[in-house]
């Protein structure tokens, strides 16, 4: 089971910790407003790319509307990559519940 997390504990996470945030939308959607220090692996991508990135401790997949990031979540979740004790979490609502600043430009892994 992916815990969903409300974006506003999503920003105090990244805030207040070593949370990394991976954005699964396309690039050019990424390229107008992502999550401040978010890196963008879009979810077809993603299977192949898993295994290239070091993965954190705390992990919380983003998408349009906190539905393909579930997927994206249980993907990275189930990587043997990934630390048993890693949390992966999803945001819930996803970039359509999220009220706080955006960054803008490239910090693509994908």
């Amino acid at each position: 089971m992916v815990e969903e997390l409300t974006p506003e504990t999503v920003k105090e996470r990244i805030e207040a910790e070593d949370t990394q945030v991976v954005d699964i939308r396309p690039p050019s959607q990424f390229e107008r407003g992502h999550i401040p220090g978010a890196i963008n692996i879009p979810m077809s991508r993603l299977p192949t790319k898993v295994d290239e990135v070091d993965w954190g401790d705390e992990i919380v997949c983003a998408c349009p509307i906190g539905q393909s990031s579930v997927q994206a979540a249980k993907l990275i979740q189930s990587f043997e990559g990934v630390d048993d004790d890693a949390t992966v979490a999803s945001m819930e609502g996803g970039y359509r519940e999220w009220e706080y600043d955006l960054a803008d430009g490239e910090q693509s892994e994908g």
